[in-house]
């Protein structure tokens, strides 16, 4: 078991959480009142642009969670964190609407329970969700590898009040494991169907345990599953089902399917592409920003489509310039071939730098809203 500690910036979460981050529409509202003698504490909340939650701060600061970045096992990709992340907040959306809910990360599970909860079952860690590891003919793999809590609260002002959360239990697509210590690994496949059934059963048993809790007893619990993928691979995993388990409830009696899928540009060892249609633009796209300047290292983008609908494109630029009139000008250009080539459909981030530094960030974080960028040390 690792816990991986990660710097967490205010400006990132506000991307996180609205896609991508529009800058000019972003603001800091303080909520709080103080008296002339005795200062208050104070909530704070930031607006995080046309669909993204509101975020509570509390005295200022964004509230970590406490399980943040807790896994199973070493099997985690890095990529996969981000989606992890991201689908949680869209799935709450279809139960917590944006203009009537806050959002702030989980604070109501801590490290200690989900670290117990990750471990595999046993006489001495009765409340474990991971099956005991088996015999060497036999082994057991860690289906789930880690959990990931968010809340979404109503009121404004001083007042504030859970009025659910949402958990994301990211299933394992595939185990890594050895069968003797520094020996040879191993790996074992987990279909679909399997993360399913053992992700439902999962889930209904945490929203069982949730509801001894006084403060979560009567409010929506939201569970997402996710496929995480393996460990090396260059995109990250996708939800696969979700449901809702009513105020009161402790089970989950109807989950619905989500058909997510993510691709790299350009693809690689024969992979078909989702959509010929979008590879050929990204295709033309890149041809038309290499041509630009000889010592472009490379052009890659990450698509993610929803019920076969392109709902995100990210694309890198690597750069080997750094005079000041060239990061400027290539920027211009990227943005008119943009403009030219991508689709007009999508929310859309591209961001352009050197192997050690961000140069600049061209995004429009809906599908009907316009290019912003910004040229960091310029423009």
């Amino acid at each position: 078991m690792k816990r991986y500690l990660q710097v967490l910036a205010l400006a990132g979460a506000i991307v996180t959480l609205s896609g991508c981050g529009n800058l000019k529409n972003s603001s800091l509202a303080n909520n709080a009142t103080t008296t002339s003698n005795t200062k208050k504490k104070t909530n704070q909340t930031t607006n995080t642009g046309k669909n993204g939650y509101t975020v509570l701060l509390k005295n200022g600061t964004y509230q970590v969670s406490p399980i943040d970045g807790l896994t199973a096992t070493d099997n985690d990709n890095s990529v996969d964190t981000h989606s992890l992340e991201r689908g949680l907040v869209n799935i709450s959306k279809t139960t917590y609407p944006t203009s009537s809910y806050t959002f702030q990360e989980g604070q109501y599970l801590d490290a200690s329970t989900v670290t117990d909860w990750l471990a595999r079952k046993s006489k001495n860690n009765p409340t474990g969700l991971n099956p005991t590891a088996g015999t060497k003919k036999h082994y057991n793999p860690y289906y789930l590898e880690e959990i990931v809590e968010q809340d979404y609260l109503t009121g404004s002002g001083s007042k504030y009040s859970l009025g659910g959360i949402s958990l994301g239990l990211a299933m394992n697509s595939v185990d890594y494991y050895t069968k003797t210590k520094n020996g040879a690994e191993y790996s074992v496949t987990i279909s679909r169907s399997k993360q399913r059934s053992e992700g439902i059963k999962m889930a209904n048993e945490i929203i069982s345990r949730l509801r001894k809790k006084k403060a979560l007893k009567n409010v929506p619990i939201t569970i997402g599953l996710f496929s995480s993928t393996s460990k090396d691979s260059l995109v990250g995993g996708s939800y696969f089902a979700y449901g809702t388990a009513s105020a009161n409830s402790s089970k989950i009696t109807k989950w619905k399917s989500i058909s997510e899928k993510t691709q790299v540009l350009p693809t690689v060892g024969g992979a078909k592409a989702v959509s010929s249609s979008d590879a050929s633009s990204f295709s033309s796209f890149k041809t038309s920003v290499q041509n630009y300047f000889p010592n472009i290292s490379g052009v890659t983008a990450t698509l993610r489509y929803e019920n076969g609908k392109l709902t995100q494109e990210n694309i890198s630029i690597t750069t080997q310039f750094y005079g000041y009139e060239q990061i400027q000008s290539f920027t211009r250009l990227v943005l008119s071939q943009a403009k030219k080539y991508l689709s007009n459909d999508t929310a859309i981030e591209i961001q352009i730098g050197s192997v050690n530094d961000v140069q600049a960030l061209i995004a429009k974080e809906t599908a009907d809203s316009s290019y912003q960028v910004h040229i960091y040390g310029g423009e």
